[in-house]
């Protein structure tokens, strides 16, 4: 893919994901790409897939800039982001143009690590996966673990409120709110307790160390400021530890201890595209021997939302369950938690086990 269209098509999805301005920014940073600075020429030279299904380069950049905004480092960008005023395409072009030219380390260093948004409205499907894990297994206890987890808001989700029109699930007085357009059954109304929660990230964030939490942020579109008041809100709450390493190891060692009487839940949100191919293999060895240990008194999940070829359409909610390495479609989601198709079926299949690969739905 050119760089150039990568920004378009960064900036196409940014439009349908109900942010405009971000789309503009976008827009205007792919008209600029002849620049003969250090930023451009290393996307230029990025090996592999560059855009929203490798590395995100133009998410990078996104971040980027608005950290720029958030530290008040470059005014003219400043002058141009919400909640001011929008600009016209000539003004904000040419504080871009001013970004490129004058603030070159900023930009290379948000090139240097993937996209860390921590939607937190990710969480209303590991809330409704939690209830009907807990219903078909039984068992209300959860070990929470999370891969790619940046800072670890998404662990936290027991901790926050799922607004159904059928009723509350989650912890019913939290301050995070979570109200998406729910299309399916709700799910069952099981006790949860998650006795054990943490989660590993290549350069973990602290949500409580400013730096850490501004760049949290960063990641954030500017023209939606729920987003940033729910992560914000988020961030005071969150205790989950997240180590710093590779996630195929830290799996191993994760997933090598027995949880007698609990379910222990995997997930990753938009993470496992960052990582590298012996990544994707730790990973999948240390599920697979730890699943043939798993019980159904010490279950173990695997939870994913990840993207897929079905493009404008959300990512495909994926559960793998063990024993028996059952692979279940639980619907599909809105990459920031906007709207859920949750259609799981009506049993968890647990009466026999299944080669490797076989998929059950």
């Amino acid at each position: 893919m050119r760089l150039a269209d990568a920004f378009l098509d960064q900036a196409r999805s940014n439009r349908a994901l109900g942010s405009p301005f971000t789309a503009r920014v976008l827009t205007a940073v792919a008209e600029r790409l002849d620049y003969d600075n250090p930023v451009v020429v290393k996307m230029r030279d990025w090996p592999g897939e560059i855009g929203n299904r490798g590395a995100s380069l133009p998410l990078r950049i996104l971040a980027g800039l608005h950290r720029l905004v958030l530290t008040g480092a470059c005014p003219e960008l400043s002058a141009c982001y919400p909640p001011n005023p929008a600009p016209d395409d000539a003004t904000l072009g040419a504080a871009i143009d001013c970004a490129f030219r004058d603030h070159q380390d900023v930009l290379l260093t948000a090139l240097d690590s993937p996209p860390q948004t921590n939607e937190v409205r990710r969480s209303a499907v590991i809330i409704a996966a939690a209830h009907w894990l807990a219903h078909g297994f039984g068992l209300s206890r959860f070990v929470a673990s999370e891969l790619g987890a940046a800072a670890g808001l998404n662990l936290m989700w027991d901790q926050y409120s799922l607004a159904l029109a059928c009723g509350l699930r989650g912890k019913p007085d939290s301050e995070v709110w979570l109200d998406p357009e729910w299309r399916g059954p709700c799910p069952p109304d099981t006790p949860l307790e998650v006795i054990d929660r943490r989660g590993v990230d290549i350069a973990p964030l602290d949500p409580h160390d400013p730096d850490d939490a501004q760049r949290l942020i960063s990641f954030l579109w500017p023209d939606q400021p729920w987003r940033i008041e729910r992560a914000r809100a988020a961030m005071k709450l969150c205790t989950a530890p997240v180590d710093r390493g590779d996630a195929g190891d830290w799996l191993a060692e994760r997933l090598a201890k027995a949880h007698p009487g609990a379910i222990h839940l995997v997930v990753h949100t938009v993470a496992w595209q960052y990582f590298g191919p012996l990544t994707h293999r730790k990973c999948d060895e240390a599920f697979a021997e730890a699943g043939a240990r798993a019980t159904p008194q010490a279950p173990l999940a695997r939870l994913s939302m990840e993207g897929d070829a079905r493009k404008g359409e959300g990512a495909p909610i994926q559960l793998t369950v063990w024993p028996g390495n059952h692979r279940i479609n639980l619907g599909r989601v809105d990459f920031h938690g906007r709207w859920v198709d949750w259609s799981p079926p009506a049993h968890l299949p647990r009466n026999h086990k299944t080669k490797q690969g076989n998929t059950h739905d």
